[in-house]
């Protein structure tokens, strides 16, 4: 899914998102939906601008850290420029009255008219004891469902939130939704066309260079200017005094998650964990105490797309391994925490220019690449061609139980039901990748040993994946069954 680009009184982009849009503006029915995803990835601009000139169309923002009376005194201002209410008007006490104000309000526009209300950021309207929740079910439930052409949206970016108290919510709003739309950040080919909307043309090399440091968040791409390297780019939003994203890691957390700090210490170990890590490992890492609220958390961070868990090859579910999938806070937490003070400060204003040469470079980059091939799963089962084929994608990390064996790691896993596994390895490379004498070796060895463990019998495939594919000698065609580059991810 992609954030769309408003051209020319359109939405660029997102055009699963739009159908769905534009079937819940054409429904002849009361309409409700849920919208979430991690911040910054662009869901108040859908909305926004999908309906802003469609219908009669009302929103309101909560605002965080806001008192219950400071929202209910934006929501009337509100109300008072869409509806010209009189200035002699009392302002309502509290959410009930200001929800029937505006079922009130709405009861007067004129019922042809499509009916769009958009509650922004509703975990900070709907915070603890403000009384909102009940207030919007019972508006809901006793008027807003019976009135034909309104649709209804909420939206958050507290994803855990939006899921628990909205989406599974077990009270008065319990099976209300008639539509959920989850946003996740652009894909490589979207982060492509959406720069290009913009005029910015770098080469796909340098696509995947900005992916690995910003994600594929639409925000910090509207920060991305012409005529700029990707490394350029990169050193003056996070390396630079005035930076728009030297401060964001800090305002990220603490704007999603009340209480922010195990949230953000779960995400700096995992940092320190490339091959992941299991919850019981990471909980005992912290000395945090296993339970409903620890796990809660983890919760809160995969829902919001900063972690993610998946299985080892073969293993249980509950021995799912986690992993820090957020490319702004790996990119963060890598490199910018350890020069943020100097960084305010002004000093070293090329720091990022300097930094391609250092050695931690291969090795941030390695990480990061890996990290986008799990994201473009899709990507690379059609280009092997398996795109119909049912798989099961994981990890795999064999460590010897006798001193004489060596270890395996295996970076990705695709096992197919067609009885075959691409065992692949992948390489973030500069130019097309060598594969020498002592490297072609360590493969074999990868495989025999996974063979050996695993004991399976389905054909295994070796799949290298590559920037810019491999050089073609003795050792690429002896072993490599199938390959993937760049390209084969921006489709």
């Amino acid at each position: 899914m992609v954030l769309g680009v408003y051209m020319n009184g359109s939405i660029f982009g997102r055009e699963r998102e739009v159908k769905i849009l534009q079937r819940l503006l054409e429904s002849k029915k009361p309409e409700f939906l849920a919208v979430y995803g991690r911040r910054r990835v662009g869901k108040t601009y859908l909305v926004h601008e999908f309906f802003k000139d469609k219908g009669f169309y009302f929103s309101v923002t909560g605002s965080i850290h806001s008192t219950k009376k400071q929202q209910l005194r934006k929501f009337y201002r509100e109300m008072q420029g869409k509806f010209s209410l009189p200035p002699d008007n009392e302002e309502p006490k509290d959410w009930d009255e200001a929800l029937f104000l505006l079922k009130e309000m709405i009861g007067k526009v004129d019922p042809t008219q499509k009916i769009i209300l958009f509650f922004d950021e509703l975990p900070w309207l709907a915070s603890s004891r403000s009384g909102f929740l009940p207030a919007l079910e019972y508006t809901w439930n006793q008027h807003l469902s019976k009135m034909n052409n309104v649709l209804l949206i909420v939206c958050g970016s507290a994803a855990n939130w939006i899921i628990k108290k909205v989406i599974n919510n077990k009270g008065g709003l319990y099976g209300r939704l008639t539509e959920v739309m989850k946003l996740n950040p652009f894909t490589l080919a979207e982060t492509e066309r959406f720069l290009l909307s913009h005029h910015v043309k770098p080469s796909r090399k340098q696509i995947v260079e900005l992916y690995m440091a910003l994600g594929g968040i639409a925000k910090y791409l509207t920060l991305v200017r012409p005529g700029e390297s990707t490394a350029q780019t990169i050193n003056r939003l996070c390396f630079t005094a005035q930076g728009q994203l030297v401060s964001e890691f800090v305002n990220l957390y603490q704007s999603l998650f009340d209480g922010a700090e195990m949230h953000v210490q779960i995400v700096k170990e995992l940092a320190n964990k490339k091959n992941g890590i299991s919850k019981t490992q990471l909980l005992r890492a912290l000395q945090i105490s296993p339970g409903g609220h620890a796990f809660s958390i983890l919760e809160e961070l995969e829902e919001s797309g900063f972690i993610a868990a998946s299985p080892e090859y073969e293993k249980k579910n509950k021995d799912k391994q986690l992993w820090l999938i957020d490319e702004y806070s790996y990119f963060y937490l890598t490199w910018m925490e350890e020069v943020k003070g100097s960084v305010l400060l002004g000093h070293d204003q090329n720091y990022w220019l300097k930094m391609q040469a250092d050695p931690r470079w291969k090795a941030w980059s390695g990480y990061a690449f890996e990290s986008i091939c799990f994201k473009h799963i899709a990507q690379i089962k059609k280009a092997l061609g398996v795109a119909a084929v049912m798989t099961h994608e994981s990890q795999w990390n064999y460590r010897p139980k006798k001193k004489s064996e060596k270890g395996a790691q295996i970076d990705l896993i695709i096992d197919r039901k067609d009885d075959c596994i691409n065992l692949c390895e992948i390489k973030f490379h500069h130019g097309p990748f060598a594969i020498d004498q002592r490297y072609a070796k360590e493969l074999e060895r990868k495989i025999a040993v996974f063979r050996e463990q695993t004991q399976t019998t389905k054909t295994i495939f070796l799949t290298m994946i590559t920037p810019f594919g491999l050089q073609k000698n003795q050792h690429s065609i002896e072993l490599v069954n199938s390959e993937v580059n760049l390209d084969d991810f921006f489709v």
